[in-house]
């Protein structure tokens, strides 16, 4: 059809740059190595001989879900927010007992058909660069990058996220790796960030310390993140204020408790492995294929039989496409979901196959969930079925230790940092030093390997047996009262806010909207 083209374009370039290092380089070399595997964006492993260009746009961030998932469920945790925060951007998924996907995607204004973990990403990140335009404070949507990078790098960069949490103490240069400068030996640039803070609240000239400007850029960091967490929970339906957030990247324990403030959650878990947990949910993946077919059929007797007649095949095709990689027909894993939507309109929920009643009953459910209504009288119809196979992975491996602490945790340092409004003492404590059962009471800091985290005000860290961090609201929030005069921090949150509900009702109109106008115009 039509769409062939921008498909194919995507897939020409990518299959022949990533074959040499895959299916050609590895051949001999594989023949006598252990299994060579590729991650893939629908979060699921292949070998190199069926990997697909198309395959690989999001397998990165598809392997930080599967990280992110599997790690909360091992923790204990069912209902899951994914939150990975990097220098440039910030990724966002939502888990609530199946991995969301979707199977035809618009990348860089290509359509790619191809089933792709639903991954929401925000220009939000450490070298997200701030500005002030004269009226009002935005982050964004440009970034630092690596290089320059931040002003705080030593290279001339612009002010940035990390420079912000670096003037309200929440970063510390000794606990930083020692990389910057000519001789790159050098600690961040803390004088530099000051100075160009104070410059800034010159500017502003309202009596802000800059202090005050830092945390405010913070605010606002804190609340477009935010924003991405409702597009994928609170605009499908999902009230959130249950879920975990599980936190991780380079950025995301310094943003964390705040990140969850801002969406009423009272749980955050770091695990050990949060600043890598993308590449380790890579080796947590298991092989996966999958098979989606058009039906078209209205949702009765006849139509579940045609549906089970395209099914079947599909399932064994699947299933012998593991079995092909190595994974023992009796450890493979099938689900079958059928794509309902209601006759005449394109958004369709995706249900498991069982039986009519069954079906109904469950799509009147989701849709209710994320449209806010049910229309008993209309027809449902059949879109697609979707088939898929897993099996052949490794699971996640983390026996409880024992709790054996007898004294509270010893503070390595003594700081102070800036937040709530105000200076406040913060003991610092090494990650290394932890054990199951220590539990410290914020503000503090906790110095880990590749990241540092910030434990607010009324919240709690405690390492689980598992030995996570699992950070817990343990004072009831109180939101601050808005003033009178306009406040550039203020005028940006609201304005964010603004543009979050004004999306979400759009969303909606056009998810639900018979008028094709409206779909296409929207």
């Amino acid at each position: 059809g039509g769409g062939g083209g921008p498909q194919f374009t995507v897939q020409s370039p990518l299959t022949p740059t990533l074959s040499p290092q895959g299916r050609g380089g590895f051949t001999a070399r594989a023949a006598t190595s252990p299994k060579l595997l590729f991650m893939q964006s629908s979060g699921g492993l292949t070998s190199a001989a069926l990997f697909r260009g198309k395959d690989a746009i999001l397998s990165g961030p598809a392997g930080g879900v599967v990280g992110a998932v599997e790690t909360a469920r091992a923790a204990g945790f069912a209902k899951i927010i994914g939150f990975d925060m990097g220098g440039t951007s910030t990724d966002v998924c939502h888990y609530d007992g199946a991995y969301e996907r979707s199977f035809e995607s618009v990348v860089a204004g290509a359509r790619v058909c191809a089933p792709m973990m639903s991954i929401h990403t925000v220009a939000a990140g450490g070298g997200s660069i701030l500005h002030y335009d004269g009226a009002r404070f935005r982050v964004g949507l440009d970034s630092a990058g690596a290089a320059p990078g931040p002003l705080s790098y030593r290279r001339g960069g612009p002010l940035t996220v990390t420079d912000a949490n670096v003037m309200t103490g929440k970063l510390l240069p000794d606990f930083f790796p020692h990389i910057f400068g000519p001789a790159q030996d050098e600690k961040l640039d803390e004088d530099a960030v000051r100075k160009a803070f104070k410059s800034l609240a010159r500017k502003l000239g309202d009596g802000r310390s800059p202090e005050e400007v830092a945390d405010g850029f913070v605010r606002i960091a804190v609340e477009n993140m935010a924003s991405a967490i409702k597009t994928i929970s609170v605009q499908r339906g999902h009230d959130v204020t249950g879920y975990v957030l599980n936190s991780f990247g380079g950025a995301g324990g310094q943003h964390a408790c705040r990140v969850a403030d801002a969406l009423g959650l009272t749980s955050v878990l770091i695990h050990p492995l949060s600043g890598v947990l993308s590449a380790f949910g890579m080796g947590l993946a298991s092989l996966r294929a999958t098979r989606t077919r058009t039906v078209l059929a209205p949702l009765d007797d006849k139509g579940l039989a045609g549906l089970a007649k395209i099914r079947l095949p599909l399932e064994e095709e699947v299933t012998h496409e593991l079995v092909r990689q190595g994974v023992d027909s009796g450890a493979i894993t099938l689900i079958a979901q059928a794509h309902l939507r209601y006759a005449g309109t394109d958004s369709s929920l995706p249900i498991p196959v069982a039986s009519l009643r069954g079906m109904r009953a469950l799509f009147e459910i989701a849709h209710e969930q994320r449209f806010g209504f049910i229309s008993p009288e209309k027809d449902i119809e059949i879109e697609a079925v979707e088939v898929e196979a897993s099996g052949g992975g490794e699971p996640i491996a983390e026996p409880e230790l024992s709790v054996s602490v007898t004294a509270p945790a010893s503070a390595h340092v003594v700081t102070e940092i800036f937040t709530s409004g105000s200076w406040h003492e913060a003991p610092v404590f090494l990650r290394a030093d932890l054990a199951p059962g220590h539990r410290i009471k914020g503000p503090a800091l906790i110095i880990e390997d590749h990241q540092t985290v910030v434990v607010e005000p009324e919240w709690q860290a405690e390492v689980t047996p598992r030995n996570h961090l699992l950070l817990t609201r343990i004072a009831k929030r109180t939101e601050a009262r808005v003033g009178k005069h306009a406040d550039p921090v203020m005028l940006e949150v609201f304005n964010n806010l603004f543009t979050s509900i004004a999306e979400q009702m759009g969303y909606a109109l056009q998810n639900t909207a018979r008028s094709v106008n409206i779909k296409e115009r929207l």
